[in-house]
């Protein structure tokens, strides 16, 4: 596996990163922040007025828009927030935090896109409920069927197996370095625990989803807020450091190789996989959700790019800095979720570890849950039968159960390659759907609710659909 990883998959994983992802990811991410004349800015203030406004919203056809929105949540808020924080910072050092955040601001217009896009173009399955997200609307809005296919394929190999068992992954290292849990045993008890959940659908994920992750969130936040109040004298300090080291200069950059390029480059990475903006994932529960304006869900969508990486990622690269368990430039100890658990211990004693131990497992528990309903969204869009669903969950089990026992740098590393790739089929139709996004918008912007499809001057064309009259 180190032979495979150290001359295939690392070398294409770099070369889609360096020269291709950073520059169309960060290009389409300026390019909706000035075209919607900064949505993410502008409307902060009416994406929580939304949100909580929709909590109580829905009705037999969907979800509301607040499950969707923790829907999304559980899989943004997970490893990508904990292990991956730690991993930009071990590769990029404190530098990659600065990349992190310039990826969410701007990835808060490329998620308002995507989610809006899935409420759009979503369609009503038999059952009545809504499915939609990136096969949909560039099957139904580029009229590419092939298109459609492409990314629904590398969606569900990207979500259903490769980060699937990262998350279970993650799980894993942390149980086995702070309570000496062997992988097998955590595999076997992942598996259990996961095929109820997976079996019972998405419904069963959202309805999970709502009542566990904003209290986790929350949680984890306080801590890092009390972590940062024991702190506070170094806070100046610490964002004077990651600032510097962004661009290569002060005393954490000189012992990184790469410098600067390393920073940006370990910090788009962890970033994208973060927040997610612009991936084509969350636009799979967007499009799930019941609202009277598709903009209003592409609000909402935006907001949980902003929790992810501003806040819960944030917390997590204070907690490892403050702690002194980390040197920038110095190979630490521990590598991902271990080094952020050995810094919460740093404060805590025995209660960090046990806390970050429970905050990990559900996390990353959830992010499960969250993967498999974007697959099977996906799988639906595809005409698989249920024997195939169900053929599918059984390989989810597997990944979940074989993630658990491979090696961090190997799992990490496939899963960036399957998501840079989707993330580019995601961000190319993204362009070339810019009218309906910035039109539906504007539509928004006039105070067009509830949302009108068909007839609307709007819109670059007429759109024939049983999910909007």
């Amino acid at each position: 596996m180190d032979f495979i990883q150290a001359n295939y998959i690392d070398p294409v994983s770099h070369f889609l990163y360096t020269y291709i992802l950073i520059y169309v990811l960060l290009a389409v991410g300026v390019y909706y922040t000035i075209r919607t004349r900064f949505v993410q800015f502008r409307l902060f203030r009416r994406m929580i007025q939304v949100m909580v406004g929709s909590a109580d919203s829905g009705d037999a056809g969907g979800i509301s828009s607040f499950q969707a929105f923790c829907v999304g949540l559980a899989s943004r808020v997970g490893t990508g927030n904990i292990a991956g924080v730690a991993i930009a910072l071990t590769l990029g050092g404190p530098g990659a935090i600065f990349w992190m955040w310039l990826v969410a601001l701007v990835g808060m217009a490329t998620g308002f896109a995507e989610a809006t896009l899935a409420q759009v173009f979503k369609v009503r399955s038999p059952d009545g409920s809504f499915r939609g997200g990136p096969a949909y609307y560039i099957e139904r809005g580029l009229r590419s069927r092939p298109g459609g296919v492409l990314f629904a394929l590398l969606l569900i190999f990207t979500f259903g197996i490769a980060f699937n068992m990262v998350q279970a992954n993650t799980i894993g290292d942390v149980l086995k370095s702070a309570h000496t849990v062997s992988e097998r045993w955590t595999a076997v008890v992942l598996m259990v625990l996961a095929a109820p959940v997976l079996f019972g659908g998405v419904r069963r994920v959202a309805k999970l989803s709502g009542y566990v992750l904003p209290v986790m969130a929350l949680g984890y936040i306080l801590i890092a807020l009390i972590v940062i109040c024991t702190h506070l004298g170094q806070l100046p300090h610490t964002f004077n450091v990651i600032v510097q080291s962004a661009f290569g200069v002060g005393p954490a950059a000189a012992g990184l190789a790469g410098g600067m390029s390393a920073a940006l480059l370990n910090g788009v990475k962890r970033g994208l996989f973060s927040n997610e903006a612009g991936m084509g994932s969350a636009p799979n529960a967007a499009a799930t959700a019941t609202t009277d304006h598709p903009a209003k869900q592409g609000l909402i969508q935006s907001l949980g790019v902003f929790v992810d990486t501003i806040l819960v990622s944030t917390a997590t690269a204070l907690i490892i800095l403050f702690s002194g368990v980390y040197t920038p430039g110095v190979t630490p100890e521990s590598a991902g979720a271990s080094l952020t658990q050995a810094a919460l211990t740093k404060d805590f004693g025995t209660v960090g570890t046990w806390l970050m131990t429970v905050l990990v497992c559900v996390f990353a528990f959830s992010s499960v849950m969250g993967n498999y309903s974007y697959a099977e969204v996906n799988l639906d869009y595809l005409g698989a039968s249920r024997t195939v669903i169900n053929g599918f969950r059984l390989v989810v089990l597997a990944s979940v159960g074989g993630g658990t026992l491979l090696a961090l740098k190997a799992v990490w590393a496939f899963a960036d390659i399957s998501m840079g790739l989707m993330a580019l089929v995601n961000l190319a139709a993204l362009m070339l759907l810019s009218r309906w996004a910035l039109g539906t918008l504007a539509d928004y912007d006039a105070g067009h609710v509830p949302f009108r499809l068909t007839g609307n001057p709007r819109l670059p064309a007429g759109l024939t659909s049983d999910s909007w009259p």
